[in-house]
């Protein structure tokens, strides 16, 4: 009975708290993605600027990382000032950063011997104030870690992302986890568009909203960034049939 009392002054808590959080977020500076079909989804109209991102491949891409740090290196290139980029495995190949326009120039590396100290170069570059982005590559990511990131984050103004990679794929369940992460998002590579001539066509990925603090999960079918950090609506979704948002449900993370 004492249990069926108090769940709806919990819930009515819960959904306060989710309103001032929504607030919050929609009185912060955005980064959109110059999307309607996304931008629409995150409160405010775009990432939210002085706040910690999540991002991470799906399939085999929990792995190499390869389309999570196109797209971490696609929201830096259109982000303002230099972007520091901490790692603890020295195989970031800086060329394909710079064809989602990341250019070397803009970016400082930071090569951390290991997920703890990488975790104090990225609070130091968040409470600095002077850069664009702050990206780490991390494969765990507590709830105490990343409440020290979001708050350096708030901070400065500064936008954090977390790349969640991982060794094993068993060790991928860790996404699950809470986090005081803003948003959570997975990238997953699609066979390439089509293009008219022989050749390869503009990589397609599928990109999951899998949390979005006072907003709701979706997914996205779009083109991998172009030299300007600007993914794209498929073309044959542009002027063919309207972009299909899979239902998924809303994380509980």
């Amino acid at each position: 009975m004492h249990d069926h009392a108090i769940n709806p002054v919990i819930a009515e808590l819960r959904e306060r708290i989710e309103r001032l959080e929504g607030a919050a977020v929609r009185g912060r500076e955005v980064l959109p993605f110059d999307l309607p079909s996304i931008d629409s989804r995150l409160p405010g109209g775009g990432l939210v600027l002085g706040a910690l991102h999540e991002v991470a491949g799906g399939g085999n891409g929990a792995i190499d990382g390869a389309a999570a740090a196109l797209f971490a290196g696609a929201i830096g290139a259109r982000s303002k000032g230099k972007v520091l980029w901490c790692v603890t495995r020295p195989d970031l190949f800086a060329p394909a950063l710079a064809q989602v326009g990341l250019l070397p120039g803009r970016v400082i590396y930071v090569e951390a011997d290991n997920e703890k100290a990488l975790l104090s170069c990225m609070e130091e570059g968040l409470r600095h104030g002077g850069l664009g982005a702050v990206v780490g590559e991390l494969a765990r990511l507590s709830m105490t870690a990343s409440r020290r990131l979001q708050l350096a984050a708030e901070s400065s103004g500064t936008i954090g992302i977390v790349i969640r990679r991982w060794r094993r794929q068993t060790e991928a369940s860790d996404f699950g986890q809470p986090t005081a992460s803003v948003t959570r998002w997975r990238v997953s590579v699609l066979p390439s568009s089509p293009v008219p001539v022989p050749g390869v066509g503009r990589a397609r990925w599928l990109l999951e909203l899998i949390r979005c603090r006072a907003g709701e999960s979706a997914d996205f079918e779009v083109e991998a960034p172009d030299d300007k950090g600007r993914i794209a609506l498929p073309s044959d979704v542009v002027y063919g049939s309207p972009q299909k948002e899979i239902g998924r449900r809303r994380a509980s993370a």
